[in-house]
């Protein structure tokens, strides 16, 4: 018997606690959150954060306040990642996840990379020996009024991007430069060392690189011829190496690979529109002979 009832109850409690789960109330975080996943060059960048709302309030005087010590977001503090070393308004970052911190100022903000990820909102028990470095940035005014916290990355080049605070009419605007060059660079020379048939996308990427960069066109050329070779029937490299030639002036000769890249791209059942392109070369370098 008293085993029945132990049974019972054990039954009767399982089903409360159903109920109850089934009971509770969902409702929106006052602060969402947030992620930022971005490419700089070779090097991702990702960026975690809650996005409170202006509400109403004057930011930084009815809520958080100048020159106090702020979590950069709400609930937990934002966090920064990079997959490779990168410099934050010239300082050094080492590849590593952080957490980032900053003082609100009414025209200049100081901005800390804290090595810490344990401390979380807790910026009262701030420990600047666990920094990684600080710097300082000036906002500018934002004329269009940005309601939710916003951090995005923008100004994307190969070697550089600006990470942005934004919120009311505020913009908080962080220089990143990354090293993308050496590491093409090197890739390049790996490759240039170790040469294989195989590899055509690799030799039209190296001479690609140094087409658009202005670097050796001699070598791109070399590379570009070499890619052709391993697949004569890849019109879009064709036209690369038609290209090249027009960089370097030989109208004559661009003239003839774009006419041969046309002709491979007319055999094809589908020329991605590289007869138009190569048409408007040909006119183009015709003009120029």
């Amino acid at each position: 018997m008293k085993k029945i009832l132990t049974i019972f109850v054990l039954a009767l409690f399982g089903s409360f606690l159903v109920h109850f789960s089934e009971a509770q109330i969902s409702t929106p975080s006052p602060s969402p959150t947030g992620k930022v996943e971005q490419k700089v060059g070779l090097t991702d960048v990702t960026i975690n954060y809650s996005r409170p709302g202006v509400k109403g309030r004057k930011v930084f005087v009815d809520v958080e306040e100048y020159g106090k010590m702020w979590r950069t977001g709400a609930n937990s503090a934002t966090t920064l990642a990079f997959s490779d070393d990168v410099k934050l308004e010239g300082k050094e970052v080492p590849a590593g996840k952080y957490a980032l911190y900053s003082i609100p100022g009414q025209e200049e903000w100081t901005v800390m990379i804290y090595k810490d990820l344990g401390l979380g909102g807790n910026v009262g028990a701030y420990d600047a020996s666990k920094e990684l470095t600080r710097f300082t940035v000036k906002s500018v005014n934002n004329p269009v009024h940005v309601e939710s916290f916003t951090i995005d990355v923008g100004d994307l080049k190969n070697e550089s991007a600006t990470i942005r605070l934004m919120w009311s009419d505020i913009i908080v605007p962080i220089k990143m430069t990354v090293d993308t060059e050496s590491k093409v660079m090197a890739s390049i020379d790996r490759f240039a060392k170790n040469p294989n048939a195989s590899l055509v996308n690799q030799y039209a990427s190296a001479a690609n690189y140094y087409f658009a960069n202005d670097k050796d066109l001699n070598k791109a050329l070399e590379w570009i011829t070499k890619a052709v070779e391993f697949n004569p029937n890849a019109f879009w490299h064709v036209q690369t190496k038609a290209r090249i030639q027009a960089k370097m002036k030989d109208y004559k000769g661009a003239i003839a690979t774009a006419n041969k890249s046309m002709e491979i791209a007319k055999a094809a059942k589908n020329d991605f529109g590289y007869i138009k392109s190569n048409q408007g070369y040909i006119e183009k370098w015709s003009k120029l002979q």
